[in-house]
């Protein structure tokens, strides 16, 4: 079929921030669709807000806008670029839910603007929860017994009818959000209320449980001819009632019959074509009774999903690229497949090897909330590993986690000593470490029966992994070891150690199971004799991904690992990437030059450099991943790209770093180290109360603290002579005790420097104070409150420290300004996580010449223009986090210095207001949308500090509600307020006004996180109500920034293409 020759322009929307449920894949997605669609010719319009994306790079797309994905700015842009037709498939649920608002508000018609990929009924069909099963029931596909409600009392009288327990699914929601097992009258009451807040539409579907059932997923295509595909079928090793994203899986399906998979296989190629996905990729869950072979069919998403991404990857078949193009015209026959350059896109995929995902989690991040996995998603991120047989894939996996885990026969520590009781309690409950709880009990000889009976796991894969726990290491051969998940950490004999290292091979990921050959090197390691590889006589350079997401470690990582590859393959080098997160755009097929998907521990590395013998190692590009690795790859010989192994002990080693900063008389907090509570007591004694207190290496602020007195000191205590997520102690390594700077001004300094010459590419002001973890601040680029005085000072310090260090890369610093006077925090002689927001922002390549330099390269030969501050743009631009608390509803919304968000949001515009607006619509904070009130809680000593602010909110005519003392206050200063009770009064109070809709902002200043307080439940609501919550007068000033411009932020938009 020939592609439509009438669309000229087609409008992407992206995904937006990285969030629980939609994450990295996205951008792979977004990414490789852009690209396909620019190469044939069509005018490519792209919106996202999230600015360390790939696709938001400019060279990505003709028209790139940068902004909140709301209706409102969205149809502003339609207005102004007139695209001829959307594709809404491929940016999440995010993308799926705005094109179905603007269909509904009657802007497609208004616009002429053609929906691609499925249509709006076909979307309706799909993410309707009842329309779906009308349709499959129709067709004669099993459903599973439901009702569709729209009130709670319809619930109610739905659940009596069915039956205990049930099972709530909410229409159009993102990774399970909404979801829940229900097993009474109350719980159904309060998890219904819930469901119908989660659900755009307020449509619930309750159904029957089938919790237990065994649970797949089938990856389809299917082009505008009727041709179908399965291009991977996935099996989740967790059963049902576990969300898929936080399940362990594997590809191909390992547990049913042939005859059950094809008939699994025919249902899913029936549900596209009756629910009428013509054009496009689609992802189809089955539920399967275990005890018969029931089967039913749960739901399917009409668009790109993170299964679409994870198929993707462990197949090669590029499933968003193909996606593009049949929504433009093309079937399945007309396509090439790139990995084999020869085979049509309608081949499907086969797989000779096991491809085995593990997500990974960060519940120690959130102390208050229970880790028992259910139907709504909670990790973070995942790895993907793969291998020739089931149990050598799991181990791979294991160790791709970086949790300190060597693979399935690691002894973990929390489950050696527990009695039989306690351990069956452990394999019971879905927890993240269930998986090590099961291999506990393979190593005590627990019969695999009783294991699935108390997990569900299939027994299939017990008796695969209880292989490995009945073979003697001297009698068998390495080979079997090895397919059995054997690893040299397993093994105590040097000369059967070096032997099973010998069996390594490495094998091309081909699509077709060598059936043709492969001309894409995407290489995975694994047991066996023959070797494949594809070679080239460039000079190599090795890249060291960032390994899988977790809060601290993300996506901007990965934004820098592919402008590195970029900068290699533009200057002559043959780019090597060695990573293990199937999310990622560095995982892409054709991103680098060769791709090894490996774990990024030191043995799988020194596996790759041994084999590719690479001029140089690249570590400044994957957060701290690489750089833990920095020491034994010196050791062996290779080189370190850039600033060397001496630079990073001088900034991660206090002591050190305390001497070049007094050398270069550059001022730091008072700060002293601890290796026991005497030591501790002490430092505390000569500081000085408030102090901020850190484990030594650690990554996102993990486990840091303010401690303002004794017992907030003992509390702290408490929590360090706890275990980590690993079951290693936090008191194992010294204890940082530093002073804190209360009310200081944070700063952000990101260079670039050849020993000679240095280039500040971006300095950003943050918003909240010192204190609060530089992730999880707004920041503003350029700084808007900073005299310009200082601003040299920051320059000069920066560039006397680049030089003094002796860094070749890239370099971030972090400041505090207190009193006029600037203190260094810290630096890190690698990537940061605001070099893609400073990269995008100022359209200056800091990474790519980052790179450049590593490799030797001088900065005069590589940058024209080397005073970036003397900015190409006259727009402001604000980074606004985005946090997971809709997740975890136990939190407290309340920031500190330990790192709590997933992903960041970019308002971008001509004044600071504008762009604040914009950042507080992209991070789901609409001003204007609600009554114009604030309510006020202020501690005592803080009441004067607000005082002239509130005066503005006055001015302003905001309405003003307050409590019982800060309304006195606010009295006594002529200032008229509301008093409101407190959350547990009668009304009005502090809660009913929010629920109300009657303010748009809140000014809170918390004392305690993480205890029921009025605070807490306050800054709850307000999060859960789209309301904002300041809790400095620097917030509160910039809120009023935001209001006033609100008129004008929806004028301000233009593509990043045309930022002068």
């Amino acid at each position: 079929m020939a592609i439509d020759k009438s669309i000229k322009s087609i409008l992407i929307i992206g995904a937006g921030p990285i969030v629980i449920g939609q994450a990295c894949e996205f951008d792979y997605s977004g990414s490789q669709a852009a690209k396909a669609l620019k190469s044939e010719g069509y005018k490519v319009i792209l919106v996202n807000s999230n600015p360390a994306t790939i696709m938001t790079d400019p060279s990505m797309a003709d028209a790139t806008y940068i902004e909140p994905l709301t209706t409102k700015f969205l149809e502003r842009i339609i207005e102004k670029e007139r695209p001829d037709a959307i594709l809404p498939t491929l940016g999440g649920q995010t993308a799926l839910n705005l094109a179905m608002a603007l269909y509904e508000d009657g802007v497609f018609e208004k616009f002429n603007v053609k929906i691609l990929g499925a249509s709006a009924s076909s979307i309706e069909i799909a993410e309707n929860r009842w329309k779906f099963k009308e349709a499959m029931e129709k067709v004669g596909i099993a459903t599973l017994k439901a009702h569709y409600v729209k009130t709670v009392d319809e619930g109610i009288v739905a659940g009596a009818q069915i039956g205990y327990p049930l099972m709530l699914r909410p229409s159009y929601i993102l990774g399970g959000g909404g979801t829940g097992l229900v097993y009474g009258d109350e719980e159904l009451v309060e998890k219904l209320e819930n469901a119908f807040k989660a659900s755009p539409t307020q449509e619930v579907l309750i159904e029957e449980s089938i919790y237990g059932w065994k649970e797949f997923e089938l990856e389809v295509m299917r082009d505008n001819d009727g041709n179908g595909v399965i291009i991977c079928g996935i099996e989740n090793i967790d059963p049902m009632g576990i969300h898929t994203g936080d399940s362990i899986t594997v590809a191909p399906i390992q547990t049913l019959s042939d005859k059950e998979y094809q008939l699994m296989r025919d249902e899913a190629l029936l549900c596209l074509e009756t629910i009428g996905i013509a054009t496009g990729g689609s992802n189809v869950q089955f539920a399967v009774n275990p005890q018969n072979g029931e089967r039913r069919v749960i739901e399917m998403n009409p668009r790109v999903s993170r299964s679409s991404a994870l198929a993707s990857k462990a197949t090669g078949f590029p499933i968003a690229k193909f996606a593009a193009l049949l929504a433009v015209g093309y079937n399945l026959t007309e396509l090439t497949n790139d990995i084999t350059g020869s085979t049509p896109a309608s081949f499907e995929p086969v797989q000779d090897y096991v491809v085995v995902k593990i997500p990974r989690f960060d519940f120690p991040k959130f102390p208050s909330t229970d880790d028992v996995l259910g139907t709504s998603m909670q990790s973070v991120g995942e790895v993907m590993s793969m291998a020739s047989t089931f149990t050598e894939s799991l181990t791979k996996a294991i160790r791709s986690l970086e949790i300190g885990k060597t693979g399935i026969r690691n002894i973990d520590n929390r489950f050696i000593n527990l009695d039989r009781l306690e351990l069956e309690k452990e394999i019971a409950v879905p927890r993240p470490r269930r998986i090590f709880a099961v291999l506990e009990a393979l190593r005590r000889n627990w019969s695999v029966s009783k294991i699935s009976n108390l997990s569900y796991i299939d027994e299939w894969f017990l008796f695969e992994i209880e292989k490995s726990f009945n073979v003697n290491q001297e009698t068998t051969p390495t080979t079997i070891l090895k397919m059995l998940g054997w690893t040299e950490d397993d093994i105590d004999i040097k000369d059967i150690k070096d032997e099973l290292s010998k069996n390594r091979v490495y094998k091309l990921v081909d699509t077709c199971s060598a059936e043709f050959s492969s001309i894409t090197p995407y290489l995975y390691s694994t047991t066996g004799t023959e070797d494949d590889d594809i070679s080239s006589n460039k000079e190599k350079v090795v890249v060291i991904g960032s390994g899988p997401n977790r809060i601290g470690q993300g996506i901007e990582f990965d934004y820098c690992c592919v402008h590195g590859v970029d900068a290699l393959k533009e200057n002559g080098y043959e780019a090597i990437m060695i990573n293990s997160n199937p999310e990622t755009v560095s995982t892409d097929y054709d991103t680098a030059d060769k791709l090894y998907f490996e774990p990024l521990n030191w043995q799988e590395v020194e596996a790759v450099l041994l084999r590719e013998n690479p001029k140089s190692v690249v570590i400044q590009l994957g957060g701290q991943t690489p750089l833990k690795l920095a020491e034994k790859i010196v050791e062996k010989g290779y080189t370190i790209a850039g600033s060397s192994i001496e630079v990073i002990d001088s900034t991660e080693d206090r002591e050190l770093f305390q001497k070049l900063c007094t050398k270069e008389n550059i001022k730091q907090p008072i700060s002293n180290i601890a290796a026991n509570v005497k030591e501790l007591s002490d430092s505390v004694t000569q500081i000085g109360y408030p102090v901020l207190l850190r484990p030594s290496y650690v990554l996102g602020g993990r486990a840091m603290r303010v401690v303002n007195n004794e017992t907030e000191l003992s509390n702290y205590l408490d929590v360090l002579s706890k275990s980590d997520e690993d079951g290693n102690p936090f008191n194992s390594g010294p204890l940082l005790v530093d002073e804190y700077l209360t009310n200081a001004i944070e700063i952000d300094v990101d260079l670039i420097s050849d020993g000679t010459d240095v280039v500040i590419a971006g300095i950003l002001e943050h918003l909240e104070p010192a204190g609060v973890h530089s992730g999880d601040s707004t920041a503003v680029l350029p700084p808007y409150s900073i005299e310009e005085n200082m601003l040299a000072e920051i320059r000069d310090k920066s560039i006397k420290l680049a030089l003094s260090l002796n860094v070749r890369g890239l370099l971030n610093i972090q400041f505090a300004i207190k009193e006029n006077e600037l203190y260094i925090l810290e630096a890190n002689p690698r990537a940061s996580r605001t070099m893609p927001f400073v990269a995008k922002v100022t359209k200056n390549q800091i990474i790519k010449a980052g790179t450049l330099i590593m490799l030797g390269h001088k900065i005069k030969d590589i940058l024209k223009d080397t005073d970036y501050l003397s900015s190409k743009t006259n727009k402001i631009a604000v980074k606004k986090a985005i946090f997971p608390w809709s997740r975890f509803p136990a939190e407290d919304t309340m920031l500190g210095p330990e790192m709590k968000a997933t992903g960041e949001v970019l308002g971008i515009g001509s004044k600071l207001g504008i762009a604040l607006n914009k950042a507080y619509a992209a991070a789901g904070v609409e001003i204007g949308v609600k009554k114009q009130g604030i309510f006020i809680t202020l501690s005592d000593e803080d009441k004067n500090k607000f005082l002239k602010t509130i005066r503005k909110y006055k001015d302003l005519k905001f309405k003003i509600y307050a409590t019982e003392g800060t309304s006195e206050f606010l009295s006594k200063n002529n200032i008229e307020s509301i008093k409101v009770g407190r959350a547990d009064d009668e009304a009005p109070t502090s809660l009913t006004i929010m629920e109300k809709d009657l303010i748009s902002v809140v000014i809170n200043t918390p004392t305690f996180a993480n205890e029921y307080t009025d605070g807490w439940k306050i800054r709850r609501l307000a999060h859960d109500s789209g309301v904002a919550v300041v809790s400095s007068v620097r917030e509160a000033e910039a809120f009023i920034e935001a209001y006033v411009e609100n008129n004008n932020a929806l004028v301000d938009i233009g593509a990043i293409q045309d930022v002068s």
